[in-house]
């Protein structure tokens, strides 16, 4: 899995890409890790290019939301597709996450 960062104010935007399992979760936890300590939680994924995800691709997510969680953040999900939205909301996952339609969106809810 390819993980692009982009900084956007004091945001930072991590796009993955690729499909979130195996040994993706785990690259993925650790952009996620050093994101939340080098940015206080104001971060934002954009799960635009994920294409699907599994069991442990929703736990990796689930484990990033409730840490943030544990500091007053929640984590941001954007521009998810169909697939990875369904995933989410057939596991009864959806309130876990806040959910913006594009990254713009997403950066402008930490002001």
């Amino acid at each position: 899995m390819k993980i692009d960062e982009v900084k956007q104010g004091a945001v930072v935007v991590l796009r993955p890409t690729g499909p979130l399992v195996g040994d993706a979760c785990l690259e993925m936890k650790n952009a996620l890790k050093s994101a939340a300590t080098r940015t206080m939680g104001r971060y934002v994924v954009d799960a635009a290019a994920i294409s699907f995800l599994d069991s442990p691709g929703l736990e990796t997510l689930l484990d990033a939301a409730e840490a943030l969680l544990q500091g007053g953040r929640s984590l941001k999900l954007c521009a998810a597709n169909d697939t990875v939205r369904d995933a989410i909301e057939l596991t009864g996952l959806a309130d876990s996450f806040e959910h913006f339609d594009d990254v713009n969106a997403a950066v402008r809810s930490f002001l």
